[in-house]
């Protein structure tokens, strides 16, 4: 959202107001471009890096003003979520040893943040493009970070849809709910790379963005689970789409496109055409004090700020968004990508953006006026493609089928390392990062591949939510290490992290995977359930789906021999529950099975069944 200090548009005259100064930005970046007014002879690259905040448990945590007020550093700053913070670089000239400087400045921030965060309860900085151990119930109102542009952005999209908004994502797994914020869009943490490029190449260089988005982010991807789910590579491509989808079904208004999107079309003959599409497909939003005419700034001679064009833009999340600035009062546009994840490492993000950079810098000329080489479909399928199968996808690359893994390894990572030689960077530099996207490439082992082996693995010696904890505990360690992901090990163990389980609630590490049957259920149902699914324990619910029973292998042993066709739920259920609430310390839930001698316990919260603690969840706790 930038340093606008912004408020919704609740009137007609703001409205007015805003779109007569968006037309006039527009209108004063067309004089611009035709005077040529745009920063010539240099090139900088920048970067924004978004971090998750942990507890000691590796669960998020919401102290994120609290850390910011401890480090008093500029570089940082809030996000949507108080769970998340955001470090922004300094931006740098594209030459030389820029890539490894911005690597050190880089781990340098993180562990000053790490170390700060670990004064505060023993809170940890993670680099990662969803944090696994994230749940439904930390997306709540309460933990937006209370500053005024986040709550209006929230507001203005609820009341605009008119509804919860609804994720619906299938992978491997399959993820159906409804929410009630913008939170989570909180989820996605990126790392954010800027490129500026030179007024007379822009279209050609942003179409080009376009077309090699797919092959970067295939051998980016790192976030693969949500909510203990396995569904895209990188989910967070669907994930922040549908977060802040404003779409409903009556299309009073002009969103027939996500806010969130690859785009529509290539770019014909001017980057106008961007600003153009963002002001027809999209109502404004939020509006701001105007304090300049652009046009008669830039008559007297000065440079506008083009405040209304930066408000607009703040609201519409291209994964390639174009972006006006200044740099000691000359304007430039540069090319933000928004789609490589945070992490597996600094070393890995550098890599990755060192790869985007290359390859925006030796685009081949054989590229030029792409809008005649392919179909700008072939090049947005490719990057949702790329955003589902991650390393292992097969991209339509401008008439031929290739793999990720061949068309990086013989063709782009070529032309980017051509691309760094022109840029005079480092011939160290260009080997050391370049090498760890090739040893990503020809292993196919990318983040989003270490994440699924290493949950695979855990997951069958624990529950989902212990398996979580040590997936990230795995993570920071590895982190801290400096190692990039090719050389991290599958996670297969828990030694890393260091939990006191008895007095840890059992909202943390809960079964919430729970299978029940109605009252009416005939007990042959039952019994199947039982037997398919290797349980010893199902809940019995009635129609508005409140507990009323709980039927165990003994009871179903019990009626053996008679006619299971004609017994229901509710004829052999315990009727009589012992319960506990989602609060209780696991030590406390032991001593409740002790004492009462069973083999779970279903666990309440506001009376609604939300988990189910079984003897052998218990036995993984506390003896794994």
């Amino acid at each position: 959202m930038g340093a606008h200090a912004v408020k919704a548009i609740e009137s007609l005259r703001e409205r007015k107001e805003f779109l007569y100064h968006l037309l006039n930005d527009v209108k004063a970046l067309e004089m611009m471009l035709e005077q040529d007014m745009f920063e010539k002879g240099v090139r900088r690259i920048g970067a924004e890096q978004e971090l998750c905040l942990v507890d000691q448990n590796f669960r998020p945590s919401c102290n994120a003003l609290e850390v910011l007020d401890h480090l008093k550093d500029p570089h940082f700053t809030t996000e949507l979520a108080l769970f998340n913070l955001e470090i922004n670089l300094d931006p740098t000239e594209l030459t030389k040893d820029c890539f490894s400087k911005i690597d050190q400045e880089l781990t340098r921030l993180i562990s000053k943040g790490d170390a700060v965060a670990n004064q505060i309860d023993q809170n940890k900085i993670i680099l990662t493009g969803i944090l696994p151990t994230l749940r439904k119930r930390d997306m709540v109102f309460k933990n937006i970070t209370p500053f005024p542009r986040y709550k209006v952005l929230n507001k203005i999209l609820k009341d605009i849809r008119g509804d919860d908004f609804m994720l619906k994502i299938k992978g491997v797994d399959e993820l159906i709910l409804n929410h009630k914020s913008i939170l989570f869009e909180a989820c996605n943490t990126s790392f954010q790379v800027h490129l500026q490029v030179p007024i007379d190449e822009i279209v050609d260089r942003y179409n080009w963005s376009q077309a090699i988005a797919g092959p970067v982010l295939s051998i980016a991807a790192n976030s693969p689970l949500l909510l203990g789910r396995e569904l895209w590579s990188e989910t967070r491509i669907a994930l922040f789409q549908q977060s802040v989808d404003l779409r409903n079904r009556s299309y009073l208004l002009r969103e027939q496109k996500p806010r969130v999107s690859f785009g529509s079309n290539w770019i014909k003959e001017s980057v106008i055409e961007l600003y153009q599409d963002d002001i027809v497909r999209y109502t404004p939003l939020l509006t701001t004090d105007f304090k300049e005419d652009a046009v008669a700034k830039l008559n007297r001679g000065e440079i506008p700020k083009l405040e209304a064009i930066g408000v607009h833009n703040g609201t519409i999340y291209r994964w390639n968004r174009l972006c006006y600035g200044q740099t000691n009062g000359v304007p430039h546009l540069r090319i933000e990508n928004r789609y490589i994840p945070s992490g597996p490492s600094v070393k890995d993000e550098v890599a990755n953006a060192m790869f985007w950079v290359g390859l925006m810098q030796g685009m081949p000329d054989k590229y030029k006026n792409l809008d005649n080489l392919i179909p700008f479909n072939e090049v947005k399928g490719n990057f949702v493609n790329a955003a589902r199968t991650g390393i292992n996808t097969f991209f339509n690359w401008f008439g031929k089928g290739i793999s990720a893994k061949r068309l990086i390894l013989t063709e782009l990572l070529p032309i980017a390392y051509q691309g760094l030689v022109k840029s005079k960077i480092d011939l160290k530099d260009i080997h050391f990062y370049l090498d760890i996207i090739e040893k990503r490439a020809e292993t196919r082992y990318t983040g989003a591949q270490w994440i699924r082996y290493s949950n695979n693995a855990l997951r069958k010696k624990m529950t989902k939510d212990i398996a979580n904890a040590t997936l990230t505990a795995h993570m920071y360690k590895n982190q801290k290490s400096g190692k990039p992901i090719h050389e991290w090990e599958i996670a297969k163990d828990n030694h890393v992290l260091n939990l006191d389980v008895g007095l840890t609630k059992l909202e943390k590490f809960m079964t919430t995977e729970i299978f029940v049957v109605n009252e009416n259920d005939l007990v042959e149902l039952v019994s199947k359930i039982m037997e398919w699914r290797n349980i010893h324990h199902i809940p019995v619910v009635d129609n508005k789906n409140s507990l009323t029973g709980l039927i165990t292998k003994t009871n179903i042993l019990a009626i053996q021999g008679q006619d299971t066709n004609v017994i229901v739920a509710k004829d052999i259920m315990v009727k009589k529950v012992i319960t506990v609430d989602s609060e209780t310390s696991i030590e406390k839930a032991s001593s409740i099975m002790l004492e009462h001698n069973i083999g779970c316990l279903p666990i309440l919260e506001l009376g609604d069944l939300v988990g189910i603690l079984t003897k052998n969840d218990l036995d993984k706790l506390l003896y794994t």
